[in-house]
């Protein structure tokens, strides 16, 4: 079974953020349909997880459902990632979530990236200060990356967003096929050592 991870930052209900990362999802399923091979798209909305991102941030330990987002992305043949855009850059809980996964969790991952703002000025962003991040990580990120501002849903223009999102799908599936990513274990992530238990160790050594 071919999987792909679809990560969303947007911080709103409704979320125009988790609507394109859907979208880049299913673009990517079209393309790999000519292939015959089974593809699932499993969910990883940052949103609720923002505490324990959060928390894992300050002690390094990683809570279950956090646990459970991160091998779901770390065992994915591939990985849509979309968020919104704050301060010329992705937003806070996504550099989070990027930064409690092991360094090396994302090298040769296929990747397609997706941004969405209020409006075009900060197309530019995706390329300036969303790519890099996923370079330093060694992902394998695809050329086509999508923003969608608020005027692209609905307008005339829509299917100028549409085409980007089909082709950008077709560049992520072009690069699965393509990728030289090892297969990933859940037992190759950290192990998460629950705080109760390091207290209890703590109590004993004194």
């Amino acid at each position: 079974m071919t999987t792909i991870a679809v990560v969303s930052a947007g911080l709103s209900e409704p979320s125009s953020t988790r609507l394109l990362a859907d979208r880049l999802g299913a673009a990517t399923v079209d393309a790999l349909s000519t292939t015959g091979d089974p593809v699932e798209l499993r969910n990883v909305d940052l949103r609720p997880l923002a505490h324990e991102i959060t928390d894992a941030m300050l002690t390094r330990f990683a809570a279950p459902a956090l646990t459970t987002a991160m091998a779901t992305v770390v065992e994915a043949d591939a990985v849509v990632f979309v968020t919104p855009v704050f301060t010329a850059g992705m937003s806070g809980l996504a550099k989070s979530f990027l930064d409690v996964l092991d360094k090396d969790a994302l090298a040769d991952m296929p990747v397609l990236l997706g941004a969405t703002g209020g409006t075009a000025r900060h197309s530019l962003a995706l390329e300036h200060g969303i790519r890099p991040v996923f370079a330093y990580l060694r992902a394998a990120v695809v050329p086509t990356g999508v923003f969608a501002a608020t005027d692209d849903w609905g307008s005339d223009d829509a299917g100028t967003l549409d085409a980007r999102i089909r082709r950008a799908g077709t560049d992520l599936a072009w690069m699965m096929r393509a990728s030289r990513r090892q297969p990933q274990q859940a037992d190759a992530l950290p192990e998460v050592v629950d705080f109760a238990s390091l207290l209890g160790g703590m109590q004993r050594q004194q």
